[in-house]
């Protein structure tokens, strides 16, 4: 990489140091829909019990390590996705944990020793009002239906939090293979379904009741316009029957939007904080380039470099 100057020049042109690249801000409190997938979409996910047992036990850990609640959770077999609550702005350590474990446990068990996830850029959306939230977990529980893989999303066989009221717990224990019994990792996890904190007036089990309706409601959308496009679905026995190793034949969309907020509203706190976020870093950034720029002038005029 080049310095200073040449940086200057190259962000004139275009064609680096692009101004609309920011980091994401973290906050202590926030909800958030993280999604990940695996390297070429493979299908390294495959509900089996082996991936059952070590998504569940890395989830519980990285869950209880940094404090973090989960309202929701469903693994396809080359992604996945969580509905969470940070309460101390630790989501990047959490995702980091979670996803080295899965990696390594999984590619010990499948013989691999590439990348196990993708490359992509992070997708974690902040959840900025209760309809958001209850959205999110809906598409969540029903995404095993609209990828055309069970026409329920309590068939699915792979992990999933369909069905569990909330303070309902799945229990992992520590798998024999890739992790050493005599390690610091616990024998013995918890995950629990922790009630998101929106719509205080409903109850758990008003609220448990409001989610799955909505699911209901969107499975039979989501049959309906199957059956309409002529789509049939696969099944557990035929999902079973794919090995690690394939993908999917339909082509992934590229060079998509990548939300940072999901708000149905722009008059609420997340977007315009998010916009004064991305204001202060585009002046830090300046401000950065402007410094080193002089400071490299100022050497070069004194022989320096």
């Amino acid at each position: 990489m080049g310095g200073p100057l040449e940086m200057e020049c190259n962000r004139r042109r275009g064609r680096a140091d692009r101004e609309d690249m920011y980091a994401r801000p973290i906050r202590p409190g926030r909800m958030y829909k993280v999604t990940r997938r695996t390297t070429q979409r493979l299908y390294l996910l495959l509900p089996t019990k082996m991936t059952h047992e070590v998504f569940g036990y890395c989830l519980g850990v990285a869950l209880e390590r940094f404090g973090i609640q989960l309202h929701a959770v469903t693994v396809l077999c080359n992604h996945y996705h969580i509905d969470i609550t940070d309460p101390y702005g630790l989501l990047p350590a959490f995702k980091h944990l979670l996803n080295l474990l899965v990696a390594r446990a999984m590619n010990a068990h499948w013989g691999r020793f590439e990348n196990f996830f993708a490359s992509d850029a992070p997708s974690d959306v902040e959840l900025a009002s209760p309809e958001e939230v209850l959205d999110r977990m809906v598409y969540t529980l029903t995404n095993p239906v609209k990828d055309g893989l069970v026409r329920s999303g309590g068939e699915w066989k792979g992990l999933t939090s369909y069905g569990m009221r909330f303070g309902s717990k799945m229990v992992f224990r520590r798998p024999e293979k890739f992790f050493d019994k005599d390690g610091a990792l616990p024998e013995q996890v918890e995950v629990e379904v922790v009630r998101p904190e929106i719509l205080p007036e409903l109850t758990d089990e008003e609220l448990y009741v409001l989610l799955m309706r909505k699911v209901k409601e969107r499975e039979r959308e989501l049959l309906a316009q199957a059956k309409e496009e002529g789509r049939r679905y696969l099944g557990m026995r035929r999902v079973l029957r794919r090995k690690h190793t394939d993908s999917p034949m339909s082509r992934e969309p590229r060079f998509k939007l990548n939300p940072r907020v999901a708000s149905r509203s722009t008059s609420g706190s997340a977007l315009p904080r998010c916009s004064a976020t991305r204001s202060g870093l585009r002046c830090t950034g300046r401000r950065m380039r402007s410094s080193a720029l002089e400071c490299e002038t100022c050497c070069s005029r004194r022989g320096r470099t």
